[in-house]
């Protein structure tokens, strides 16, 4: 495993990120979870990845269950907060309410005293942002967060939270989680620019996007049984935009470049999106040991820029680039 300074700070994360989105608590049973975590503690992965809302909660508790009688020191533990985790009026958002409430319940549900980067799952845009910043810089205060990031926001949005941190002295943000792929690039234009300028990495998820970049997903076939496509908790759902046809014949045409460079489609597009220096850790998820003993070995692969550009030419048109598709709900949830 290889480890990358998380932004401008003195935090080391793992190149690989051990996330459990969609499958902890939904997709598969706790049993396999915990062997699944414990499998990526085998292979190098130090940084684990979760929110409150993921499976109801409930991947948080899992996630806790299976890093019991790991040493504290020895990982670095991500959640987040936004999305609604109850019925309430307040159960969502970027309130100070919400905020406080949520990484209190994340604590207990982690089963630690601390965690290591607590993120804004998305941009809220009927709370005051310097509510929100206040209620953050004081979690750090107090020690109960060591650091704090944000998922899927803007330049613009980015930008009015780093000159409030500033013109107050809080704590600034050191993180940005957005969706990041060969397919996925609208991050590229403005927000990895601004992120670069300001000190702040990108932990990426779906660099698979969704399992399509494996090239599992034939034109024209059923998905294999068993897949994020079958899986009608929310990995279909999630993964529906990209079965087209036209998507599934381009994405196969990547096979002989994976054979190329000796790596699986999955370990070559995983490689892919850590050829970008300003990515510090790239989530994958597993339902089983086997895939993240296989998706590691994309750590510290250097892809040739010639092999970079062959990759261009095959997807041509078909990776999605606008900067407006970064986008947080007009209201809450």
């Amino acid at each position: 495993m290889e480890f990358r300074k998380l932004g401008a700070t003195g935090l080391y994360v793992s190149e690989i990120t051990y996330g459990n989105w969609i499958t902890h608590g939904s997709q598969v049973e706790s049993e396999t979870a915990i062997k699944c975590v414990r499998a990526a503690l085998d292979e190098g992965i130090t940084t684990f990845d979760t929110a409150d809302v993921y499976a109801g909660t409930r991947a948080e508790t899992v996630l806790g269950k299976a890093l019991k009688g790991v040493r504290r020191e020895s990982y670095e533990l991500f959640t987040k907060v936004y999305w609604p985790t109850g019925e309430g009026k307040n159960d969502r958002g970027l309130s100070r309410k919400h905020i406080m409430e949520s990484v209190h319940a994340s604590l207990r549900r982690l089963n630690t005293d601390h965690i290591d980067l607590y993120q804004l799952h998305r941009f809220d845009v009927e709370t005051p942002l310097e509510e929100s910043l206040t209620a953050l810089d004081d979690l750090v205060r107090q020690g109960k967060v060591h650091y704090i990031g944000f998922s899927e926001w803007s330049a613009p949005q980015i930008s009015a939270a780093l000159k409030i941190q500033k013109e107050r002295n809080f704590d600034r943000f050191v993180s940005s989680q957005p969706q990041y792929s060969m397919l996925w690039r609208v991050i590229e234009a403005e927000v990895l620019p601004l992120c670069q300028r300001e000190g702040i990495s990108q932990i990426v998820w779906s660099p698979i996007a969704q399992g399509v970049l494996t090239g599992k997903y034939k034109p024209g076939a059923k998905p294999p049984k068993g897949s994020r496509a079958t899986d009608k908790k929310g990995g279909a759902n999630m993964i529906s935009g990209w079965l087209r046809d036209e998507v599934l014949s381009t994405v196969a045409k990547l096979q002989p470049i994976a054979d190329k460079a000796g790596l699986t489609m999955a370990q070559l597009a995983v490689a892919w999106v850590l050829q970008n220096q300003n990515v510090a850790s790239a989530i994958i998820g597993a339902t089983k040991p086997s895939q993240i003993k296989e998706n590691v070995k994309a750590a510290g692969v250097k892809l040739e820029a010639a092999l970079m550009r062959e990759i261009d030419d095959v997807l041509g048109k078909i990776p999605e680039r606008s900067p407006d598709k970064t986008k947080s709900p007009t209201a809450r949830p």
